[in-house]
């Protein structure tokens, strides 16, 4: 039939390293094609000394793939050491099931199951692995035999028979297969239809200290979280920098492709950021979406984004994160970039992707300029009327929504989840004497800013530009609390805001012990509050009209006082000039 051609062409080919093989010895190969086992047979004594003759005479290792009929799909010819699978281009093995074929090959120097078996076994979810040693006189030696199982107790993530003669492998092997696919698809099926996506967090520590790598974790633990993702597994690696194809280690690859398999993951999320070039390699081993913690977070701005601004500026950072990822992001269009045959369709295709791509860029930027210049509008209007402008400033979920509701009984979304508030907020807060500022709650920050957010997001910080006074939100029980600090006053400087007069106020103090958020403030020069439990907000509000009135730069502080009318009050410490 017409639809046989193909698979009958594929036969004749044998896969690998060939070249300067005999006529005799390349037929002898082309014969394995046609051999069969029985269903109920792993490998066969017959086969296996068919295989290990073949290899001693060649000297290079000879592997087949095997389907659960018996027949041989593939037969690869690899160097010595090593053999080299077929590319199996868009095949793609069934949700938590095997890929229905096994891998049979020969080890001249009789070493058993190398990792890079085992890396195979898990990343192409084999139904399994045979190694068969090759003796002098070109007899099998042990065979060594390995699948994968289902999570379990103990942590195990493959189950290997112990070594054998091939003649010995003689347990029901269809039988075998039918049982573990049915015990990985109770494993594998026990979360509820309508979850979030199940992922596993990999972190690589790249010269950071343990402490560090467990801090960043917790904190990609919480993007996911408020992404809406079921973070299932961490895996973390200690090594001195991240492998440039795939970040991980090949062990530590293979590993996080068995528990993905096992737990039924939908996605992986990496700590560090990927290049394109990692992202494709991974995908394509792993068979899964990989993504990094840049487009974890422009997922989470995309969801939260309300205002037009927003939208535009969350569009404009995804596109120029996509924009050089754009050839790695469909397999069969960058299969056309190139060869005979494939090169102009491939190509033009490409170039039309990112003409448009640049061009729906260029028109969020032209719209951002312009509501950027309304903006401006808006805020010398605001000025004009000589009114102080306090924004609220801080790493994110330090509850710096919850401190503006608090003090202006505003409705703003206040939520305990990273990124809760993405579009500024403006109220207005009376204080006694009748004077009034514009208190202004901003997008809140976090260690390595993706560059793509800070460029789209730069309308919205210029917001930061014309305040009096930055309320440097910190919540106070995080264990890292000098860090996120350091972080949030890095990104100022980075936009030139280092010299902005800046009120530290710790926030969440109801979570230490009395008195300790108070000995920290202090320590600090800031002032402790609690905005959920409403404590400490009367100190704060006198720390702010002293620092308002009292301790701008001249020509704010002669303004404001000619509006208010009132003299001077003696000077406060603790605040950053």
């Amino acid at each position: 039939m017409a639809g046989e051609a193909p698979q009958q062409e594929n036969l004749i080919q044998v896969h690998g390293h060939t070249n300067g093989l005999k006529a005799s010895q390349v037929k002898a190969l082309e014969r394995l094609l046609r051999r069969r086992l029985t269903a109920d047979r792993l490998v066969t004594n017959e086969l296996a000394r068919e295989l290990t003759e073949l290899s001693r005479e060649i000297r290079r290792q000879v592997g087949l793939l095997v389907d659960r009929a018996g027949a041989v799909q593939h037969v690869m010819v690899g160097s010595p050491s090593g053999t080299e699978l077929p590319d199996w281009g868009r095949l793609r093995a069934g949700r938590g099931r095997l890929r229905g074929l096994r891998l049979i090959k020969t080890h001249l120097a009789n070493e058993g199951l190398t990792r890079d078996d085992l890396t195979d076994l898990a990343l192409l979810r084999l139904d399994a692995v045979v190694s068969i040693g090759v003796r002098e006189d070109g007899l099998p030696s042990l065979a060594h035999a390995a699948s994968l199982c289902a999570a379990n107790a103990d942590g195990r993530s493959t189950e290997k028979l112990p070594p054998c003669h091939p003649a010995d492998l003689d347990a029901p092997f269809s039988s075998f297969i039918r049982d573990l696919e049915n015990e990985l698809a109770r494993t594998t099926a026990t979360h509820d239809v309508g979850d979030g996506e199940r992922a596993i967090l990999v972190s690589v520590t790249a010269g950071r200290d343990r402490a560090t790598l467990e801090t960043h974790v917790a904190e990609l633990r919480e993007l996911a979280r408020a992404a809406g993702v079921t973070v299932v597994d961490v895996i973390t690696q200690s090594r001195p920098a991240v492998d440039p194809r795939t970040v991980l280690g090949a062990g530590k690859l293979s590993d996080l492709a068995i528990r993905c398999f096992q737990s039924d993951i939908d996605l992986v999320i990496f700590d560090q950021d990927m290049t394109p070039a990692q992202a494709r390699n991974l995908a394509e081993r792993m068979e899964l979406r990989v993504i990094d913690r840049t487009q974890l977070i422009l997922d989470i701005f995309a969801q939260r984004a309300r205002s037009r601004d927003g939208k535009l500026q969350v569009e404009l950072a995804q596109l120029k994160y996509r924009l050089p990822r754009l050839a790695q992001q469909d397999q069969g269009l960058s299969r056309l970039g190139g060869g005979i045959g494939g090169r102009g369709p491939g190509e033009q295709r490409l170039e039309v992707d990112r003409r448009r791509v640049r061009d729906r860029i260029a028109r969020l930027e032209k719209s951002l300029a312009h509501l950027g210049r309304e903006r401006a509008g808006r805020r010398s209007r605001r000025n004009r009327r000589d009114v102080p402008v306090l924004s609220i400033v801080g790493y994110t979920n330090a509850g710096k929504s919850t401190l503006l509701r608090a003090l202006t009984n505003a409705d703003v979304l206040v939520e305990d989840k990273l990124f809760a508030t993405l579009d500024p907020t403006s109220r207005r807060l009376r204080f006694p004497r009748e004077r009034e500022v514009i208190i202004t709650d901003t997008v809140g920050f976090i260690r390595d800013l993706p560059t793509e957010m800070k460029e789209a997001f730069r309308a919205t910080l210029e917001e930061l530009r014309d305040a009096d006074l930055f309320l440097h939100v910190v919540d106070v029980a995080a264990p890292d609390a000098e860090r996120r600090i350091a972080a949030v006053r890095g990104v100022l400087a980075e936009i030139g805001l280092d010299d902005t007069p800046e009120l530290l106020v710790f926030n969440q103090a109801d979570r230490l012990p009395p008195g300790e958020a108070d000995a920290i403030a202090a320590r600090a020069g800031g002032v402790a509050v609690s905005a959920l439990a409403g404590t400490g907000l009367h100190a704060l509000l006198e720390r702010v009209e002293a620092c308002v009135w009292n301790e701008l730069p001249e020509r704010v502080r002669d303004r404001l006082t000619a509006l208010a009318g009132e003299d001077e009050a003696p000077k406060v410490a603790g605040v950053r000039a």
